[in-house]
């Protein structure tokens, strides 16, 4: 690959993960390695806390919580972190077969699709129960009227479309194809073109970081402060606390998961022009990556653990079966134990059986 800016028209620093671009671009052994060994060791954090704490979410609003509005918000939430975790294995794959995409040209679109819906689902659910809790306490007569359960589920089903619609660039332009030893899945806008690549990829960008990130944060930022300023009003110092401390969290892992992503993915569109920002972007956009990834199995712990509710239900769902296992361990011996030591008693004198039972 050449030194100039038209060697990059199809590239992208944030398809590290993706397609292994590192290769061709000739990082340093040593610093490719430790960042491809940290990607990994995030990746598999985010899957393992990911899958319980989602899977934990999901279990407790499907089948054990009244199902009210806020549940459903949590679930479809938890939905999307859970499917998105799920396609982990496959970047971890990806990278420690040193960035060799072995699953075809289909899986490369449907892993991209996926991922991408999700991370835009995950997003605006979070943005929705943000907003849903300014509506229900700030305007309570209203939403006593108009905020139902159905009406909630309806409102998911559009954000649903909407990410999937947001995620189709990822079926149009994803593709698999053979460079060098190994075959590489990469975002192909145009592979004669440069400028018809460049308007492709600075198009996407622009929308994405819009619609996963400005929006969003906005309206989080917004409702939270004046969720806080009304809450703030009122009598109860604890409720108040309360507010302040998940508003927050929520703000806090929110900006530091996804501002770091979006704003190497603002700064990736120089290199259209110039390759200024090269090093900076060939280093730091795995790590971004893996951050952003790693807020989809933050989310649940943060629910369940600034929600008395969900802390209850898992308080007691843990007490019942340490109860049963207790239970179980200190039952006295069985009629079929009984009828067992007896006949091995007869076979083996009293003595031996004793010694049996007592093992």
């Amino acid at each position: 690959m050449g030194n100039s800016s038209e060697d990059y028209g199809n590239y992208s620093y944030e398809d590290y993960i993706e397609y292994g671009g590192w290769e061709d671009l000739k990082v340093e052994h040593t610093q490719r390695e430790t960042i491809h060994i940290i990607s990994v060791a995030v990746y598999i954090i985010s899957f393992v806390l990911g899958v319980i704490g989602n899977g934990t979410v999901i279990w407790v609003t499907a089948f054990k919580c009244k199902k009210t509005v806020n549940s459903v918000w949590l679930l479809n939430l938890a939905l999307a972190d859970f499917v998105f975790v799920l396609f982990l294995p496959f970047y971890i794959d990806y990278i420690l077969r040193e960035f060799h995409w072995g699953f075809g040209v289909a899986m490369c679109k449907l892993n991209s699709f996926v991922s991408v819906m999700n991370m835009y689902g995950s997003v605006l659910f979070l943005t929705m129960l943000s907003i849903d809790r300014y509506v229900s306490i700030v305007h309570l007569n209203w939403s006593q009227r108009y905020r139902t359960v159905e009406r909630a589920w309806v409102i998911c089903g559009c954000i649903w479309v909407l990410a999937a619609a947001m995620s189709c660039p990822a079926l149009i332009f994803r593709d698999a194809v053979h460079i060098h030893d190994k075959v590489v899945c990469f975002n192909n806008f145009h592979p004669q073109d440069e400028h018809t690549a460049a308007m492709r990829h600075i198009i996407i960008v622009v929308i994405r970081t819009t619609v996963a990130f400005l929006l969003p944060f906005t309206a989080i930022c917004v409702t939270g402060i004046l969720l806080t300023m009304k809450v703030n009003q009122s009598r109860s110092v604890v409720r108040v606390s309360s507010f302040s401390r998940t508003v927050t969290a929520l703000i806090l892992a929110f900006f530091v998961c996804w501002a770091p992503f979006h704003t190497f993915s603002l700064m990736e569109l120089s290199i259209h022009s110039s390759l200024h920002l090269h090093n900076i972007l060939k280093t730091g956009f795995p790590l971004v990556t893996s951050l952003g990834f790693f807020n989809s199995c933050i989310n649940p712990l943060l629910y369940m653990l600034l929600s008395k509710k969900v802390r209850h239900i898992l308080k007691r769902a843990c007490l019942d079966i340490t109860k049963r296992s207790l239970r179980e361990i200190s039952q006295p011996i069985s009629a079929t134990e009984i009828a067992s030591v007896q006949v091995l008693h007869q076979d083996t004198g009293p003595e031996e059986s004793l010694a049996s039972l007592a093992l």
